[in-house]
């Protein structure tokens, strides 16, 4: 049974990223060629990345996943000194505004991706750790909301209010999950609102960003573009798609075609049977890393494989509700499917946990 699960998952996840390599050349070659006078810029380097994601993904594999918690405070702690380097001008690499990255080379490390990993291990060995404890307010509530919160602070300078939100969203129900008082986190959630209403609407792109997605016509060619050049493209392919390759929206009308907005070129070029089988797909990995978490040997496995699961489907239902126009935009990308270096390597290495998880689950 849990084999099965662990073969069903690794399949899933095959089958999305070869969907990424190709949806990748297909969305990004005639920019790439514009641009960099090579139309396998974007699909080369994706490639490069998953290779070493690989390499990650068998290393998380095969050693023991109860290291990470022995390693949890470390981890967390590393995390949490990355996101302050990179914010230091000259080590951290700053593009269009939002200083997120650190550089080397031809290289790109994203810090904050490795942070919604470590944090996730925090939380997870946190819980096992306190026990029944974890119902009380200064031993089992304030000190993960206080971890969360120094993460959340330092990624909200960078800034990227969308993946601390994301990563807010999964703390807190792993926390609820575990046993912390509803009260606590209801206190928490409506003590944040004005502060959420006030890191959206004192930022003027964040401001247009809400308002175009309650609108995206009052700007069209603003703030409301990429929403309205994303639902064309999701609406033109129809239910069949225009045929691989054929998509017209990535021709420099809709931007971030090959990372943020891939989703539409699939709805475009594959049509609703195309869309409804990615989703589809997502699904049954979510359904498959909920088996995995419910025959965890201990209890730290159940609650790392359900922070792991939360954090991937998460980003899958973002970014595809962002595509159709159900959210606001917001710059997460699609699971194993989007160009992007670490965010694609520390999905393939929680892959790696949760299959790690699952193999030990198949002994007594």
């Amino acid at each position: 049974m849990i084999r099965r699960t662990r073969i069903n998952l690794i399949t899933i996840s095959t089958v999305l990223v070869c969907v990424g390599i190709v949806m990748i050349y297909s969305s990004s070659s005639i920019y790439a060629w514009e641009r960099y006078g090579d139309s396998f810029y974007f699909l080369k380097r994706h490639l490069a990345f998953l290779v070493v994601g690989l390499v990650f993904t068998f290393l998380a594999m095969v050693i023991d996943y109860r290291l990470f918690r022995r390693h949890a405070r470390l981890m967390f702690w590393v995390a949490f000194a990355l996101l302050v380097l990179v914010l230091i001008p000259g080590l951290g690499r700053e593009v269009s505004g939002a200083r997120r990255w650190f550089r080397f080379k031809f290289i790109s490390f994203q810090p904050s991706e490795f942070a919604n990993l470590a944090l996730v291990i925090y939380i997870a060995d946190f819980v096992c750790r306190k026990g029944e404890q974890i119902k009380t307010l200064f031993k089992g509530f304030i000190p993960p909301i206080c971890a969360l919160g120094s993460v959340s602070l330092l990624i909200l300078l960078q800034p990227d209010l969308g993946t601390t939100i994301a990563l807010g969203s999964v703390v807190l129900i792993m926390l609820y999950i575990a046993g912390v008082r509803v009260q606590y986190i209801l206190s928490l959630i409506l003590c944040s609102l004005p502060m959420v209403y006030l890191l959206i609407f004192s930022v003027p792109y964040r401001r247009a960003r809400i308002l175009a997605f309650l609108n995206p016509w009052l700007d069209p060619k603003g703030s409301g573009f990429q929403i309205i050049q994303s639902q064309i493209a999701i609406g033109s392919g129809g239910l069949f798609g225009v045929g691989l390759g054929h998509s017209q929206q990535k021709l420099f009308y809709l931007p971030a075609a090959h990372t943020d907005f891939i989703f539409s070129i699939i709805g475009e070029e594959l049509g609703l049977f195309g869309t409804l089988g990615i989703i589809a797909l997502f699904m049954i990995f979510i359904r498959q890393g909920l088996r995995i978490m419910k025959n965890a040997q201990d209890k730290f496995g159940y609650f790392l494989a359900l922070g792991l699961v939360l954090m991937i489907s998460l980003k899958a239902i973002v970014n595809i509700g962002v595509s159709c126009g159900v959210f606001p935009t917001k710059g997460l990308p699609l699971p194993f499917i989007s160009y992007g270096g670490s965010s694609l390597i520390f999905d393939m290495v929680s892959l790696g946990i949760l299959i790690n998880i699952a193999r030990s689950g198949e002994y007594p």
